[in-house]
């Protein structure tokens, strides 16, 4: 607690190195926050900026958190081909409203190995005509790999777009042996 008495916010952050290029994680109290391809040091000073301004706390280095040790496991389990699911607590803070909607359906609806359309999953949150506002929802997505935005694809087989780039796309989704033809 601070000296008036309230619990201060905590985020603690490190990287880590993975097979698609280094990650960083960032983590609360309240769990794993925020999820970041391509982590190099211009990459992390705006991620930490930008996590300093919307949690109102100053994001520490901290690899050996006991918050953030898990996480690191579960991600070397899930590269190593050894885990398929992510389990570990989720601070959904970043992200609201019918985003967030779409991001909790994708993370509890679409398991490892397994693709859906926008459209699709559009119409799992109960809005059929939202494929776009899904794609954005897929681009504001700030747990990526965890709330695994690589398995929404485009409904005519198209790979569609990705925060982390197409390659990364690609080999997340090889990782999980979704080769289907129109994919690659």
């Amino acid at each position: 607690m601070d000296s008036h008495g309230q619990n201060e916010q905590r985020v603690v952050w490190t990287v880590v190195g993975t097979d698609i290029g280094p990650l960083l994680l960032a983590a609360t109290q309240d769990g794993l926050v925020n999820v970041v391809f391509h982590a190099s040091d211009a990459v992390r000073g705006k991620t930490l900026d930008r996590l300093a301004s919307r949690l109102g706390t100053e994001p520490v280095e901290a690899p050996d958190s006991p918050l953030l040790a898990e996480a690191i496991r579960q991600f070397e389990a899930y590269f190593a081909g050894t885990r398929r699911d992510f389990d570990l607590p989720l601070d959904w803070s970043l992200i609201s409203g019918f985003n967030r909607q779409v991001l909790r359906e994708l993370a509890s609806g679409v398991p490892y190995g397994s693709v859906v359309g926008y459209g699709d999953l559009a119409g799992r949150v109960g809005q059929p005509r939202a494929a776009q506002a899904v794609g954005v929802a897929m681009g504001s997505n700030p747990l990526p790999v965890v709330v695994p935005c690589h398995r929404v694809v485009e409904s005519d087989g198209g790979i569609g777009g990705f925060g982390g780039g197409l390659e990364t796309k690609r080999k997340l989704l090889a990782l999980e042996g979704v080769l289907p033809e129109p994919l690659f």
